[in-house]
């Protein structure tokens, strides 16, 4: 996934940040719960393609780092 269009991409539900986890493929917005797959490059992101967050998975997640 091009880091560049990974700042680009908000979650089409809550317009927040969206962080990458290349284990799953997955672009995952933290506000929504939601992990949106990245299929051949390419982000799909749609709600009814998305899967929903653990409580578990979100509590793992590192500390997001603020943008300098």
């Amino acid at each position: 996934m091009d880091s560049k269009l990974s700042e680009l991409l908000v979650c089409p539900v809550t317009k927040g940040h969206l962080d990458w986890n290349p284990e799953r493929q997955e672009l995952l917005s933290r506000s929504a719960r939601l992990a949106y797959p990245v299929r051949n490059g390419i982000p799909i992101l749609l709600e009814n393609e998305a899967r929903a967050l653990s409580d578990e998975e979100l509590e793992a997640l590192p500390p997001r780092t603020p943008l300098a």
